[in-house]
């Protein structure tokens, strides 16, 4: 594929403060994984220095080897016992009011991780009861028995994100199914959690197909959306196929607010974590 110059919406000055270097440390001295960092999250710097950041939990290998994504993968390590306390104690030096959890998937373990998912947001809600909380789960190959072991645990909001329209999921997501995700948003929902989705552009999607999935996600009863651009992290990640204008960002919003979404973050740097306090 063609490389296509970055334009200039899309650079981003990179500041650091006093407290990007205390969420730098704190996360350094715990040995936690972000998936700010992970990731190479275009909003790092934004969110560290207000002291946010997205914690990634079941280590810093992912069993699967999704071609937008930049977190390693191969064979994980065995989980950390005492990573959920960590994670709970840093939110606490953080004096975080709305902390996000996520993690790589790990389906070399038989509950893909939900019973330490379940641990982490337990021991998060003992030592910070004051502090909201919202949790992107993978799709646990849509076993309802294991995302439930999550929903006991009422997190405020429950994220799964998408990603792109189901013609390109096969092409970009190696395990994940359109359909098993979208299963996974009506679970969460039934059973009465408010729950969350996201979506990248510049995959190759038409707009036909943004809106059909505005329809899709509609119909799980999931009233919460971010759009953002899809930005390619390595080499070995698939190429960039198109920058989205932001004027175009701003169109697929009042679209999907007049669909019936109630809240939708839109723009090029938009990811399913940024301003996640919001979505509260």
């Amino acid at each position: 594929m063609t490389y296509i110059k970055k334009p200039d919406w899309l650079k981003i000055k990179f500041e650091s403060n006093d407290q990007y270097s205390r969420v730098h440390n704190i996360v350094k001295e715990k040995h936690l994984n972000t998936i700010c960092s992970s990731g190479r999250c275009p909003n790092m710097s934004e969110c560290w220095n207000r002291g946010t950041a997205t914690f990634m939990i079941g280590g810093e290998i992912c069993t699967r080897a999704c071609k937008f994504c930049n977190t390693l993968t191969g064979r994980p390590l065995a989980l950390d016992p005492n990573e959920p306390i960590h994670i709970a104690q840093s939110i606490q030096l953080m004096n975080l009011h709305h902390a996000v959890i996520t993690s790589v998937d790990r389906d070399d373990l038989p509950d893909g991780g939900a019973i330490h998912w379940a641990e982490t947001i337990r021991i998060i809600k003992s030592v910070n009861p004051a502090c909201t909380l919202e949790v992107l789960i993978p799709d646990f190959d849509g076993k309802t028995e294991l995302i439930h072991l999550i929903i006991n645990e009422k997190p405020d909001i429950i994220s799964h994100n998408l990603e792109t329209v189901r013609r390109l999921t096969p092409l970009i997501r190696t395990k994940a199914k359109y359909d098993t995700s979208l299963n996974v948003l009506s679970y969460i929902v039934a059973q009465g959690i408010r729950a969350k989705t996201g979506i990248m552009l510049g995959l190759g999607e038409t707009e036909e197909e943004v809106l059909q999935l505005m329809d899709d996600t509609l119909q799980t009863g999931c009233r919460i959306l971010t759009i953002g651009q899809y930005l390619q992290p390595s080499r070995r990640n698939i190429a960039v196929s198109a920058y989205i204008h932001p004027d175009k960002f701003e169109e697929y919003k009042q679209i999907a607010f007049l669909k019936g979404f109630r809240f939708v973050e839109s723009g090029p740097f938009v990811r399913s974590s940024y301003h996640a306090e919001k979505h509260i």
